[in-house]
């Protein structure tokens, strides 16, 4: 299993896919040839945040084993008209009250849900998807961490006919989270399946993260006119989101990515810039106007290795909105813990990271990758708590994180990945955490 940051160029593939077969020559064809995909999932997780249980959320210490199915359906194309849809189911039978409060916002949710729903129309260099769906793009992105994969209820927009180049529009009324308890809407205890609302999370904003929304809309264009070089930008408008009390949320995102070929590597320059802003000017409590910077150097495919060192830095005393769900990231994002932590006001972030393929050595299939990630937040000159993702004191965090991925090449379909994180965080006190995840993936 490769772990990569998903990009718009991931949703492009996935909304052409589905309608760039041969097409059936009637309905009934169009469904008897439709195509199903499947994945069988037992996970098994170990999380201790360094706090004492004490019956609430995001404290103490817990492990959760869960299994799960996600199941797809496309039917075929029927003059440029296909359906889609997938089904995803959980179950943690033996989970006991300490780890249903410490999952409940991301892990732990027994129960079903139709996460996609959409219909398809391809004419042409275009193609519009309209439903239930997942989307992978930077500022729009369906997290797929957690046993429930997050989905939106949206229209998408794909055009390719300039050369090059691609175009995608985008919106979006409505999201399915990890689990029903995402928001806190209900005990930890009870949380089940997810389902679909008019609110999102808003990733990047710290803790509290979620808000309703009325109607998001979004815009991006990739270009590759100049021979290794891969330009991404996108827009994001979030209309009437809670947190700006009846105001507007604008979010940015430009990319640049560059390869250099050589005769035994390829070498990697990476920037990207991300920024938000709010319409309501009366509104500037929660200071989520920030800019973020990101730099990354790297090289690949060196006798197997690979490695990278990645900067980024955020505006003093205003904080970044990451986009839409829990999936976008940065640079700097640690493994596990994720890209919140680096996008919150008056943070500088390091990380460095070295990965090898064993199939350079006869083991196909057998990866493994580290990182050590450091992060310093200052505490910023508003009150506490006037910043969403404020730091109160001067914060020094460490991250160790490592990760084993083994696509067996004899039981084909099957991954095995064990990942683990080890952290120390520094501020008025001293606090280490730590959190385990492993997955056996069957895909069928």
């Amino acid at each position: 299993m490769k772990l990569a940051k998903l990009s718009l160029v991931a949703m492009v593939v996935a909304g052409l896919a589905s309608s760039s077969f041969a097409a059936s020559d009637t309905l009934a064809d169009a469904f008897k040839n439709g195509k199903v995909t499947g994945e069988l999932r037992a996970w098994y997780f170990d999380r201790d945040t360094g706090d004492q249980n004490d019956g609430t959320l995001t404290k103490g210490n817990a492990d959760l084993f869960s299994t799960g199915v996600m199941l797809s359906y496309v039917t075929d194309s029927f003059y440029g008209l296909s359906l889609g849809t997938t089904f995803q189911s959980s179950s943690a039978p033996f989970a006991d009250k300490d780890a249903k409060n410490l999952y409940a916002t991301d892990m732990y949710g027994s129960g079903a849900v139709l996460s996609e729903a959409y219909i398809t129309y391809t004419i042409g260099k275009t193609t519009a998807k309209v439903g239930r769906q997942f989307i992978a793009s930077p500022l729009v992105n369906s997290s797929g961490t957690s046993m429930f994969k997050e989905a939106f209820q949206a229209a998408v927009l794909i055009n390719t006919d300039l050369p090059n180049t691609t175009l995608v529009a985008g919106y979006s009324d409505k999201f399915q989270g990890k689990t029903s308890d995402y928001d806190g809407s209900v005990a930890g205890e009870d949380s089940k399946a997810p389902s679909f609302k008019k609110e999102a999370v808003f990733y990047g904003t710290g803790a509290s993260n979620v808000f309703g929304f009325d109607g998001a809309y979004t815009a991006a264009a990739i270009n590759t006119s100049i021979t290794n070089l891969t330009l991404i930008g996108q827009y994001l408008f979030v209309n009437d989101v809670e947190f700006t009390n009846g105001g507007d949320a604008n979010v940015f995102y430009a990319e640049g990515n560059y390869v250099v070929p050589l005769s035994n590597m390829k070498l990697l320059f990476d920037a990207t810039y991300r920024g938000s802003r709010t319409s309501n000017a009366t509104f500037d409590g929660f200071h989520v106007e920030g800019d973020m910077y990101q730099g990354r150097v790297g090289f690949k495919e060196l006798a197997g290795f690979n490695a990278s060192f990645a900067y980024s830095t955020v505006s003093s005393g205003q904080s970044v909105l990451l986009g839409a769900g829990n999936g976008p990231t940065t640079y700097t994002a640690p493994l596990i813990k994720g890209a919140d932590v680096t996008s919150g006001a008056n943070t500088d972030a390091y990380k460095v990271e070295v990965g090898y393929d064993f199939a350079k050595v006869g083991v196909a299939g057998l990866k493994v990758l580290g990182q050590y990630v450091k992060i310093n937040q200052d505490a910023s000159s508003v009150a506490v708590g006037a910043i969403l993702n404020n730091a109160s004191s001067d914060t020094k965090t460490k991250y160790w994180e490592g990760q084993l991925a083994y696509d067996i090449p004899s039981l084909k379909g099957l991954t095995l990945s064990l990942e683990y994180e080890d952290a120390k965080k520094e501020d008025t006190a001293t606090v280490n955490s730590n959190e385990m995840r492993f997955r056996a993936n069957y895909k069928f």
